[in-house]
């Protein structure tokens, strides 16, 4: 993901201002932090390229902001998902993964844990014994993604505690967005993280199968150990390199109001550098690309720089001076299609003609995170729908803005195809399994969670920009980024946000489309135009113009969704008239005396409920139109070309 700008930098060196002014960080300003900073980590790692570990030492400070002592501290322990008994396994066995990992079979080159060897706390000694593993969600006692550790006395408010930790990781072949790859190293959830006090409790969960992250904001300063001929890129601005005598170098990175690092090595790298010039200053943006992808280097920054603009443009001003772009190799795409702070991962290939925008929509994707997952930072456990869904919405919109309406996807051999319906078909693979706001562990597989939190959620946003109007949801998104920026919001706080904005009681819409599972389908389930005279002896010939008839259409709710429609009814004289109705009853009848006859009527002639499940039954004609017929073949042609062609792509 890639969002955040020119104002982190200027923070970058007072990394302790805020949440640790007990660490030693170098080079410390007086720059106003964007964040309130609770967590500033120090780490020093070295990485083992043969044997695909790697070994740190940690320190963290936290400053104690919650209001009462505390005591007992829990820790993600991310790594130790690639288990065969962890709960993320279970979790894969059962619902399947968004990834590529290990669903079928366990492969021992999948195994990847993080041992801690040493937890000790400043003024308080070795804790090492006091750590034990907990399963808040699941108590699977198998799993050890999360650890916890109770003091000897507790942390007073407003204090600082400092944890002092050593650790050992060994790295997956990639998976889930981390690991290795031959050479190639993408070290992401790779150290040991406090959880967040949040709404009166710790929040830590294990890791799961579809869920993501959620901490808190603070400062990052970290060295990073590799041999000397490997390039690396990370989540942080490079302050300092340093040669040493056993052939390896050491690069230290800083970064500050972000809430995680990561970072990724390989041999065979390109960087390719970049600038775009913002309202908070100079974005420097690295492209970091694999053999054989170099040629598509410039639709990586095109796409970058066209995302901060109109992520400018809309929602905020991007705060960081950085962001770079990690290009998977051949055989490593596991770790494509990822966010981090300032840093993101695409996803390219040998061969991937311009017409067809995959790079250009895992570049648009990963970066909109950085404002909703990065500076917003909502709850990725709990309310994945505010991050995915949100993120899924504005993708949309910026890819029709870059790329041009209906055919941001695709435009190619005359086939067109666009995100929003792209969003749509993926909401309507798992209509009604599970609502926006279940915790993302607790979807029913993995596609019900992919269906609903990504596609559903947009879906619900580009729909309820035809209810409040684009202009309005456009500001009410801006509104929302710039009141919770660098907090912790909910989904409340979103909802009312949109009221707020758009001056609207909403709660019937977002009570079946956000907390419901409610389907949304009207068709037009009949229309008829009758002689008034039909029942005459002797009835002269029908007249266009003269002859009187009595013509209805009726609407019917077939689903369970209630909403108030706009129906678009056409006569033969050219006349045409829409009707509202509420939606609360199962049909409704439209009734006219005129002297012409009806030739067509249609549900959302408009086109802005993108929610209805079924576009077909939407409109219906009082003749046969050829032309119907027509567009199904040609939908039918593309869908059958298109799946060629990526079946073809992916082999």
């Amino acid at each position: 993901m890639i969002r955040q700008s020119a104002i982190l930098l200027v923070c970058l060196a007072a990394l302790s201002t805020s949440a640790a002014k007990g660490s030693q960080q170098a080079g410390e300003d007086q720059a106003k932090p964007l964040s309130t900073r609770i967590v500033a980590y120090q780490i020093d790692a070295r990485l083992n390229p043969a044997n695909k570990t790697l070994d740190a030492t940690e320190t963290l400070t936290y400053r104690n902001l919650t209001g009462q002592p505390q005591q007992t501290f829990p820790f993600h322990l991310y790594l130790n998902a690639f288990q065969p008994q962890s709960t993320f396994m279970t979790e894969v066995r059962r619902g399947g993964t968004r990834g590529t990992g290990p669903q079928q079979g366990w492969d021992p080159k999948h195994y990847g844990a993080i041992e801690i060897r040493s937890f000790a706390v400043d003024g308080m000694g070795d804790l090492t014994r006091q750590l034990q593993f907990i399963q808040p969600d699941d108590h699977n006692p198998d799993d050890h993604t999360v650890t916890q550790v109770t003091l000897p006395k507790p942390i007073a408010p407003n204090a600082d505690v400092t944890f002092r930790i050593t650790f050992h990781d060994q790295l997956p072949e990639v998976v889930e967005r981390t690991g290795y790859k031959r050479d190639f190293f993408m070290v992401g959830q790779w150290f040991p993280k406090v959880g967040v006090w949040w709404h009166g409790a710790w929040n830590c969960h294990q890791f799961h199968a579809t869920s993501e992250f959620f901490a808190d904001f603070g400062t990052f300063d970290v060295k990073v150990t590799v041999p000397r001929n490997y390039l690396t890129g990370a989540a942080g601005d490079l302050v300092s390199q340093e040669d040493n005598s056993d052939g390896t170098k050491t690069l230290r990175y800083q970064s500050a109001d972000v809430h995680d690092f990561s970072w990724t090595a390989s041999p065979e790298f390109t960087d390719v550098e970049d600038s775009w010039g913002g309202a908070a200053g100079t974005v420097k943006i690295h492209v970091l690309m694999s053999p054989g992808h170099v040629k598509y280097a410039e639709r990586y920054i095109a796409c970058v720089k066209g995302t901060l603009e109109m992520f400018q443009r809309w929602y905020g001003v991007y705060p960081y001076d950085r962001i770079t772009v990690v290009d998977p190799p051949e055989g490593g795409n596991d770790a494509g299609g990822m966010e981090y702070p300032t840093l993101i991962t695409g996803g390219s290939s040998w061969y991937l003609p311009w017409g067809v925008k995959g790079i250009e929509l895992v570049t648009e994707h990963e970066f909109g995170h950085q404002y909703w997952y990065g500076m917003v930072a909502t709850n990725e456990f709990e309310e994945a729908w505010l991050d995915e869904g949100i993120n899924s919405y504005t993708e949309a919109n910026v890819m029709d803005a870059l790329y041009g309406k209906g055919k941001s996807i695709l435009d190619l051999w005359g086939a067109t195809w666009d995100d929003a319906s792209e969003q749509r078909i993926s909401y309507l693979s798992e209509p009604d399994t599970d609502p926006l706001t279940h915790f993302a562990y607790n979807f029913m597989d993995s596609g019900a969670y992919g269906g609903v939190t990504y596609g559903k959620t947009a879906t619900v946003l580009l729909t309820l920009e035809g209810i409040v109007g684009q202009d309005t949801m456009r500001n009410a998104m801006h509104t929302y980024f710039e009141r919770y920026k660098f907090t912790h919001p909910t989904g409340t706080d979103f909802l009312k946000t949109i009221e707020d904005v758009s001056g609207q009681d909403l709660s019937w819409y977002f009570s079946q489309a956000v907390s419901g599972t409610n389907i949304l389908d009207y068709e037009v389930s009949g229309i008829r135009s009758d002689r008034a005279d039909w029942y005459a002896k002797n009835l002269p010939p029908e007249k266009k113009g003269q002859t009187l008839y009595r013509d209805d259409v009726v609407v019917h709710r077939k689903g369970d969704f209630v909403f108030p429609t706009v129906t678009e009814v056409r006569f033969d004289n050219g006349e045409t008239v829409r009707e509202r109705w509420d939606g609360r009853d199962r049909w409704v009848r439209y009734e006219y005396m005129k002297k012409a006859q009806i030739v067509s009527a249609e549900v959302d002639p408009d086109h802005t409920v993108r929610l209805d499940r079924d576009f077909f039954n939407n409109s219906q004609r009082a003749q046969a139109d050829s032309h119907a017929s027509h567009k199904i073949a040609t939908y039918w042609m593309f869908v059958t070309q298109f799946a060629d062609q990526l079946v073809a792509w992916l082999i």
